[in-house]
């Protein structure tokens, strides 16, 4: 059953934080006290400090209401969502998927130029209704009430979330673990989907290739292979620790809201491009803090990291769904189209020289008429 959700933060769970953020014992710099050993302490302070005495959580709580948003039980699950209509009879419906360490405020910029594309340099025949799911353990869609939550089964969620919404043919859209869950909708559902649409690709490359295969890769490839292998070097941590240990890490990040902080701007950090700029030049603090606000409020942090304990341990091709599939690849991501294919039926590739891993956040407008250009003929 589908119920009517608002976001409604008491104002004891505010004080709390506020008295949290207060009270923080910060560690004392490493040396050099730079982004090599993790989020700076001087850097980090700062933005809790903003966040302690600046930052409006009931105007980002305003804002998140101003969107029809519900929620429905599925497969044990409750499920929290967006859903916004549009005003154009003939648009397509269209299931937008965010990823960790981002939430439904990844797509709050692409809500208005989707659902209502006149208003927003596009044409009437450009329009989707948009809905708009948190995953599985985060948000308000968690915490998690069992285990086994992989891509797979989010897909058949999500396809069963959109046949309760009347939607017979509708399109997919995802980044991060988004771009994961998105093939596998059509692989639940191929029959309904129409079209696949990732940024930053559906499944990562081997991790080793052969030097005669690295051979035959484009200089571009080879580049996102060799960036594959700083990865798994200088950052590859953090999936370490949420795939086997989540309940150990969910103390401090439950916890303490400054943990949490850390955890996630750490990421935005390394993924958002160019590299070298700092997170909120390119996405802005208070658009990053009402990210942290959904794991924060709803103490989904353990929960969120979950499901990467939650997939299988070993990688093995997907069947094929014969859904066309798009990829915007930015400058931040690695997928390389060969490996793409081996489980999807691409039909569109962009690769981009610049834009980060949170393309919603980072590069909306150019997400925006990659998408619409790839449904473009697909809607009837």
């Amino acid at each position: 059953m589908i119920k009517e959700f608002s976001i409604d933060v008491p104002q004891s769970a505010l004080d709390d934080l506020a008295a949290k953020l207060a009270g923080t014992r910060f560690p004392a710099p490493l040396p050099g006290d730079d982004w090599n050993t993790g989020v700076p302490v001087s850097w980090l302070s700062s933005l809790v400090d903003y966040w302690r005495t600046s930052y409006d959580w009931r105007a980002a709580e305003k804002e998140l209401n101003s969107y029809p948003q519900f929620t429905a039980e599925i497969d044990g699950q409750r499920i929290h969502f967006i859903h916004v209509r549009s005003a154009e009879p003939d648009a397509l419906p269209l299931l937008l998927t965010h990823g960790w360490p981002g939430s439904i405020v990844e797509f709050l910029d692409l809500i208005g130029p989707l659902t209502d594309p006149v208003s927003h340099g596009g044409q009437a025949a450009d329009a989707f209704h948009v809905v708009i799911p948190a995953l599985p353990g985060f948000g308000f869609s968690g915490p998690t009430s069992d285990g086994n939550w992989t891509f797979e089964r989010i897909g058949r969620v999500w396809a069963a979330l959109m046949n309760e919404l009347g939607y017979e043919r509708y399109g997919v859209q995802g980044g991060d673990l988004g771009g994961s869950v998105s093939p596998e909708v059509g692989r639940a559902a191929p029959s309904h989907v129409v079209g696949v649409h990732t940024n930053g690709g559906t499944n990562l490359p081997p991790l080793q290739l052969s030097d005669e295969e690295l051979k035959s890769l484009t200089p571009l490839e080879q580049h996102r292979m060799a960036r594959i292998g700083q990865f798994m070097k200088d950052e590859f941590g953090y999936i370490s620790i949420q795939s086997t240990r989540p309940q150990t890490l969910a103390y401090g990040l439950v916890d303490s809201p400054v943990a949490q902080l850390a955890w996630i701007m750490d990421k935005f950090k390394s993924w958002t491009w160019p590299g070298e700029s700092l997170p909120e030049a390119i996405i802005g603090k208070d658009r990053l803090l009402t990210n942290v606000m959904l794991y924060w409020l709803t103490g989904t942090g353990g929960s969120a990291a979950y499901i990467g304990y939650a997939q299988p341990r070993s990688w093995a091709p997907r069947p094929n769904s014969g859904v066309p599939t798009a990829v915007l690849a930015t400058a931040h991501d690695v997928a390389i189209r060969r490996y793409c294919e081996t489980s999807n039926n691409i039909t569109r590739w962009t690769d981009l020289d610049h834009g980060g891993h949170f393309a919603a956040l980072e590069i909306p407008e150019e997400l925006v008429a990659d998408v619409r250009a790839f449904f473009h003929d697909l809607r009837s």
